[in-house]
């Protein structure tokens, strides 16, 4: 039957608005008959991949209809408290885009329960207005929620070096694949803000699990979804078998579980005083400017090349998925920072104001805010997309001074897990340490960390850190950085801290309380 509304409205914290009502024709039309029909195939089939028993788990598609643009397209949701594997296409909700229920199912005699939309209505709902998504797909598999609980601690689970990640939207096989990782809550739709934090914070993820309880995956269409979730499901129960049998998951090699630590009771069971500070240390995470990478490479080489490559960059990929998303995050921090009064920005058209007027737009934004050395991630993603294309053409090679590199071939020689946490993106970072004049040395670090993870300057940045590194207590990681207040921030974290001072960098205030270095090797 149709229905102007119900509890799914409410819900989805969403009002009528603009595509909020269909005729009734449409709603009974071609395009709809086959997204009911999808979604109580894809019901039938994930129950028997036990990803949705027990009246678990939910999905939802867009409608396909290409003549509407994809944010306008009609909703097919599954319900809730029903036997996935028996539903029909007759038992599905439809929803206008803007979360407005414009049908809903008949009710069925005892003991069948009056039919009810999905408690995940008002998650599936960030997804499509956040990400836009043309499905979700909410699973409960096992491996989804044990997972989670292998570090009950820890914000992210992180992977890295398997092939099934070339499945997940954006990631190769080399690259570390970041998954956020939100409370559960005794009911689905108080998830709704923890998830949209996540989702905003992680800009690049396709996925967030939800502890002790399962996933939610998007993609922008119903195959791009499946593919990922079953790609999701495939890698964490791999981690899974490897914890069990006490291999690392999250670095290259693959090696023993703690091996760091093992390799420190045997060699040293008691750590002398006065030891270097990596001896002690379980992980090493390292600032790249002016720690492992000269100021000047960043300043004269890094920045002017985006800068002077952004026009170029925008209108050779306007038309790209990657690019879209690069202007819609742009789009969202230049409305902030007109909204904050920043010097620089200004106000960019609407798509219908053309390819060419946008274009400008942007790029004066952008050159004022590499101009300002503003540290946000919209900033920061885009770049990472024109350095990737200046060391694919060989324009670019990143520098590193030579200490760095002997240092970590000895640290992942002992057995000591080293990542990096700077502003520039995750890709940035792996395209300098993957380029550089030592060679290739990102098979000698286990992971990366940018500003999704927070601002460098505040302590709750490095507490997410050290909650994703599994270690015993903060003080098992070694941070090294050029910049005081870096510094503080992770001291009050609980981290050991030194302070690199290299040519170019900043001076430090008087009696600043830090051990400095002017080399790795001095650690």
């Amino acid at each position: 039957m149709s229905c102007g509304g119900c509890g799914c409205e409410a819900a989805a914290g969403m009002g009528a608005g603009a595509g909020a009502t269909a005729s009734e024709a449409y709603l009974r039309g071609e395009p709809v008959r086959e997204a009911r029909e999808l979604v109580a195939e894809l019901c039938r089939h994930f129950y028997t991949q036990g990803w949705v028993t027990g009246t678990g788990g939910s999905i939802t598609v867009k409608v396909n209809d290409p003549a509407v643009p994809l944010a306008d397209r009609l909703i097919v949701m599954s319900p809730s408290g029903v036997q996935k594997e028996r539903m029909v296409p007759e038992d599905m909700y439809v929803m206008a885009a803007d979360g407005k229920v414009l049908s809903a199912p008949v009710a069925k005699p005892w003991p069948n329960k009056p039919p009810k939309c999905t408690d995940c209505a008002p998650l599936f709902m960030k997804a499509y207005l956040m990400r836009g998504a043309g499905a979700v797909i909410h699973s409960h598999g096992m491996e989804t929620c044990i997972a989670t609980l292998l570090n009950p601690g820890a914000k992210e689970f992180r992977m890295t070096h398997m092939e099934m990640i070339k499945g997940i939207k954006g990631h190769g096989y080399r690259d570390e694949l970041v998954i956020p990782i939100i409370e559960n809550t005794p009911y689905e739709y108080e998830l709704t803000d923890s998830l949209s934090e996540a989702i905003a914070a992680y800009p690049k993820a396709t996925a967030v699990l939800v502890r002790s309880h399962g996933i939610y995956v998007w993609g922008d269409s119903w195959i791009n979804a499946k593919t990922q979730a079953e790609c999701y499901h495939y890698l964490l129960d791999a981690c899974i078998k490897l914890y069990q049998l006490g291999i690392d998951w999250t670095t290259p090699e693959h090696g023993p579980l703690n091996s760091a630590k093992r390799l420190r009771s045997i060699l040293s069971p008691e750590i002398p005083n006065g030891c270097h500070a990596a001896e002690a240390s379980k992980c090493v995470v390292l600032d790249i400017e002016g720690t492992t990478t000269p100021i000047s490479f960043v300043t004269d080489v890094m920045f002017p090349y985006a800068r002077d490559n952004v026009r170029k960059h925008l209108v050779s990929t306007f038309d790209s998925e990657e690019t879209k998303e690069d202007i819609k995050s742009l789009r969202i921090q230049i409305e902030d920072d007109l909204r904050n009064g920043i010097a620089g920005a200004v106000p960019v058209p609407h798509d219908e104001a053309g390819k060419e007027e946008v274009i400008n737009s942007l790029v004066a934004n952008v050159e004022s805010m590499i101009k300002a050395d503003r540290k946000i991630t919209s900033l920061k993603q885009l770049q990472g997309h024109i350095w990737r294309t200046g060391f694919e053409k060989k324009e670019l090679q990143g520098v590193v001074f030579e200490d760095v590199s002997v240092a970590l071939k000895n640290w992942h020689a002992s057995g000591i897990k080293v990542y990096i946490y700077s502003s520039g993106s995750r890709e940035a970072q792996r395209l300098l340490f993957g380029n550089t004049t030592y060679g290739d040395l990102r098979k000698f670090l286990c992971g990366y960390f940018d500003t999704t993870t927070g601002n460098k300057r505040e302590t709750k940045s490095y507490f997410e850190i050290s909650q994703s590194l599994g270690v015993d207590s903060p003080s098992q990681i070694l941070f090294i950085t050029d910049v005081y207040q870096e510094a503080i921030a992770a001291k009050n974290a609980g981290f050991d801290v030194i302070i690199s001072v290299r040519p170019g960098n900043a001076p430090l205030p008087e009696n600043h309380g830090f051990r400095t270095i002017k080399s790795f090797s001095e650690i």
